[in-house]
């Protein structure tokens, strides 16, 4: 049976020397704590080569012992050496907080932070982005592996259910474009131009914009929101322990619905803006419904059309992978559901502006004017 802790001095050569034996742990210290704090300062060494055992409680109070009174230690077994390091690294002084910053220096340092993280979460959706690809392809080659049924219910979920909002939103820009534009054209005796104005803006850019916001707000949370929280109660874990690739069997099925959704809802926001437009002319300009519809057709290109139905799938699979996207990187907190969420919305809305922007001037340089 090992010795209880203990220890001795020797005072030789002007200093007092401290020889430790027994077993320095926890259960075999005893008093000598109690016996080490009545020793004077006059320690210089503190030697550990006779000890049985030690562990991190035995560590911290020779470590103390010996920082207190300014002494070295010595004998320590190789076996021991990490364990010291330990208890050392462990006592160093802990900052409580960063040095204050100057505010020029502080703003400086949240657009750097920003920039950093726009950077890499646009780096992570380019990653996933090509990942759907891949898992399209898996499914191409194995036609069986597509779940039709789930596809089907985000048809329901991101297109049916969604026409009475956009059909209302729709209606009511229609109708706020061609008051607008007639209160500015009638100043230059042109209020006919509106009929221009309300065609050619709706189905080119407004029709498609206003419905992929709309659907980023909507369908693109609640992806975000339904995979975070099958994150969260790591069902996703359970779905990859099975064999199910969760990129299969809940990301494909809502992007290929909301790429196939967003031209047929683009059209229809389109075609109620006009029809919102039409009835303001009609009440307003005294603009009849044949004219309307006649005058339409003489100045709104085919092309117009043309660039809003090749713009909304486009639009459509940004917000479908951002919106999964963020909800895949829910970790370990309810709160993370919220804020990938909301992040999901804003990433979507912004990709959709900034793409937008970069179609009009691809069309304009091709003649699509």
């Amino acid at each position: 049976m090992m010795r209880p802790a203990d220890f001795s001095l020797d005072s030789r050569d002007g200093g007092a020397s401290l020889f430790l034996t027994g077993d320095w742990s926890l259960a075999r210290l005893g008093d000598v704590p109690d016996r080490l704090d009545a020793v004077g300062s006059s320690v210089t060494r503190v030697d550990l080569s006779s000890i049985d055992r030690i562990d991190t409680v035995g560590a911290w109070i020779v470590h103390k012992f010996a920082r207190d009174r300014d002494a070295r230690v010595e004998g320590i077994a190789e076996d021991t050496q990490h364990l010291f390091e330990q208890v050392q690294a462990a006592d160093q002084p802990v900052a409580m907080g960063r040095k204050p910053l100057s505010p020029v220096a502080r703003i400086l340092d949240e657009i750097g932070a920003a920039t950093a993280t726009a950077g890499r979460t646009l780096l992570g959706l380019l990653g996933f982005m090509g990942a759907t690809v891949l898992s399209l392809g898996a499914v191409i080659r194995h036609p069986k592996r597509f779940r039709f049924n789930a596809t089907v219910q985000r048809f329901e979920a991101v297109g049916v259910t969604a026409l009475g909002i956009i059909g209302l939103m729709s209606f009511l820009i229609g109708v706020v474009i061609a008051q607008q534009g007639a209160v500015q054209l009638r100043q230059f005796g042109a209020e006919v131009f509106t009929i221009n104005l309300i065609g050619r803006i709706t189905l080119r850019e407004l029709g498609v914009l206003m419905t992929a916001i709309m659907v980023a707000g909507r369908s693109g949370s609640a992806f975000a929101a339904q995979i975070g929280t099958m994150k969260l109660t790591e069902e996703i874990d359970a779905m990859r322990t099975i064999g199910v690739s969760p990129m299969e069997a809940l990301v494909l099925p809502r992007v290929l619905s909301t790429i196939i959704m967003m031209p047929l809802l683009g059209f229809y926001a389109s075609i109620v803006a006009i029809i919102g437009g039409g009835l303001l002319c009609w009440v307003s300009l005294d603009i009849p419904p044949v004219t309307y519809i006649q005058r339409l057709r003489e100045v709104v290109p085919i092309t117009d059309l043309y660039v809003g139905l090749i713009k909304a799938p486009v639009f459509g699979a940004i917000i479908a992978m951002a919106g999964c996207f963020q909800g895949m990187l829910v970790e370990n907190d309810a709160e993370q559901v919220g804020l990938r969420t909301t992040s999901a919305v804003v990433q979507a809305i912004f990709l959709v502006i900034v793409l937008d922007a970069f179609f009009a001037v691809f069309f304009e340089r091709i003649g699509w004017i």
